[in-house]
């Protein structure tokens, strides 16, 4: 049996290379052959294990002519076809795209986490995922109110419960109202529940002291597909060229990997750190201008309260923004889901549809959308994924194009969609839930202004580093400068500088952060962004661990 084996060896290497479609060189057909004799040997010495060893022999064949023809994406290729899809026939934005908060650092936190559960000693006892804006992760407790919604929505049995206060029990026999068959688990029309859209609409006119048409408004899930939706319209081009979107640098990754995966140009528009991350109109004129040479620009995305940056826009660099936009023919996306995270003593939150419908004409008929989310504020129920973005002074047209692919997606979670009722239309003075839900909310609030305060004060005071305040949103994004012979060790592992910071930082205390390469910054400059969600004492360790670490880095790579 083994001289018919090897004498079709030959053949074996012939049908392995066909499956491939490629010709191996003569160091590979030996390298075959002489594993083929070899395995051969094995099986003679082991032959009731013959069908297993017969596999074996083909898999690890085929191995070998897969090393030796660049890792072509195919497996057992003498007994399958090669798989329809590879990396040379996908859409190759897919490839291009990537999304720092969740990259190689994030899934290194999660090997180490195992390492720690296995019994690995560890210069630590537990990892820090400050990496990501995830509230409930570090340890924030759920407001009650919302709960006992949510409770009371998708288990309408407890409606007769004593347990919950008639102010909750109310506003839930209204969503189940709203709901086909009075259930939350039937669909809802796709731009969401009326109740609730309605709801928006009110929550709104508070905030803005100006009428809302709820017909303006889209539940989503989180903020993100209404921002993905916003920018897939757009991704059209125009006199040959590609639809460019205009985005603060540094930016969340959602923006530089949506932009990525649509095939569209991302414009860079850099942030003032010397002044507090503001933004001046100068600059906007200047990525408008250098960008138009190849792309074609039709929009420009705003993150106010900032993230990574942490400022909160005066009003003033609202109005420039918007003048700016109207001159230049841009369609506004203002992520403005940290609206309630304000924690600076001189600011203040505006609404970028407040200030363009208060500009006047030319400016208040301009087209907007923003976008709001449950996962940050106070809320933080990231997990729950609820959303709303408000569109306005869009071609009726167009927004009946822009419905039409919403309703692809049938409708948003309906979970979801109560936790949107649930920020919305929070319990009003007076009524039994009131002092709980304002003594929750303000807790919430209260302890991440003095966290913002923690960070700044801590980070500000070590050698090298560069921190603004936190004026709102949840992150901290301070420059550091990296020592040379750091830069150097970085080279060496083909890493930029500041991801080589943030992966010794993670390996020596467990804390796990986003390099500022994740998010773009100025050539030359390093940065990272950190959360400033771990609860206190937590925050607190972090920040003890985080001292020592960058004392011993210095002195390390001095």
């Amino acid at each position: 049996m083994s001289r018919i084996l090897l004498n079709n060896s030959n053949a074996v290497l012939q049908a392995v290379t066909a499956c491939n479609k490629a010709q191996p060189s003569p160091t590979v057909k030996n390298h075959v052959v002489r594993r083929w004799q070899s395995l051969l040997f094995h099986m003679n010495k082991k032959h009731h294990q013959a069908a297993t060893t017969r596999n074996n022999i083909m898999d690890g064949v085929c191995s070998d002519v897969i090393t030796a023809n660049n890792n072509r994406c195919f497996s057992s290729a003498a007994r399958e076809q090669p798989k329809c899809l590879q990396l040379e026939n996908i859409n190759p934005n897919f490839i291009t795209m990537e999304y720092a908060v969740r990259g190689p650092l994030v899934i290194r936190a999660g090997e180490i986490e195992k390492e720690l559960k296995q019994g690995a000693k560890k210069p630590f006892d537990y990892v820090i995922r400050a990496n990501i804006g995830d509230c409930h992760a570090m340890g924030q407790k759920p407001i009650t109110f919302l709960r006992q919604l949510l409770n009371l929505t998708f288990a309408p049995e407890l409606l007769n419960s004593p347990n919950y206060p008639d102010d909750v029990k109310a506003r839930a026999k209204e969503v189940l109202n709203g709901c086909q068959g009075g259930s939350v688990g039937s669909y809802t029309d796709s731009a969401g529940l009326e109740v609730v859209r309605r709801q928006v609409a009110n929550f709104i006119e508070k905030r803005d002291g100006l009428p809302c048409d709820w017909r303006t408004i889209f539940l989503t899930a989180g903020a993100s597909p209404g921002i993905k939706s916003v920018l897939s319209l757009i991704r059209c081009e125009v006199g040959g060229k590609k639809p460019g979107v205009m985005v603060p640098i540094p930016q969340y990754p959602l923006y530089s990997a949506t932009i990525a995966e649509y095939g569209m140009d991302k414009i860079d528009y850099y942030l003032e750190e010397e002044t507090g991350w503001s933004l001046s109109r100068k600059e906007l004129q200047r990525a408008y201008d250098e960008s138009t040479k190849k792309t074609a620009p039709r929009a420009i995305v705003v993150i106010n309260p900032g993230n990574p940056t942490g400022q909160v826009l005066t009003r003033e660099n609202i109005e420039e923004i918007i003048k700016f936009a109207y001159d230049n023919k841009l369609f506004i996306l203002a992520d403005e889901v940290y609206q309630d995270n304000i924690y600076g003593k001189n600011s203040k939150f505006f609404s970028f549809k407040k200030v363009l419908i208060e500009m006047g004409a030319p400016y208040k008929d301009m087209e907007l959308a923003s976008f709001m989310s449950t996962s940050k504020g106070y809320l933080g129920e990231c997990g729950i994924r609820g959303g709303y973005m408000e569109i306005i002074n869009m071609c009726p047209k167009v927004m009946a194009m822009l419905s039409k692919s919403i309703t692809a997606s049938l409708c948003g979670t309906t979970a979801g969609q109560v936790a949107v009722s649930a920020l919305v239309n929070p319990p009003k003075n007076g009524e039994p839930s009131y002092d709980q839900y304002m003594k929750e909310r303000n807790g919430v609030l209260g302890a991440l202004k003095e966290r913002a305060e923690l960070v700044y004060n801590t980070l500000s005071s070590f050698e090298g580093y560069k921190v603004n305040r936190v004026q709102g949103a949840m992150y901290v994004f301070p420059q550091i400068e990296i020592p040379p012979k750091a830069v150097a060790a970085a080279k060496a592992k083909n890493m930029a500088a500041d991801t080589f910071y943030a992966t010794e930082l993670l390996e020596a205390t467990g804390i796990c952060i986003v390099a500022g390469t994740g998010f773009g910054q100025k050539p030359g400059t390093y940065h990272f962004r950190s959360t400033i969600l771990p609860q206190t004492p937590v925050l607190k360790d972090m920040m003890n661990k985080f001292k020592k670490f960058h004392a011993d880095f210095m002195q390390k790579y001095k």
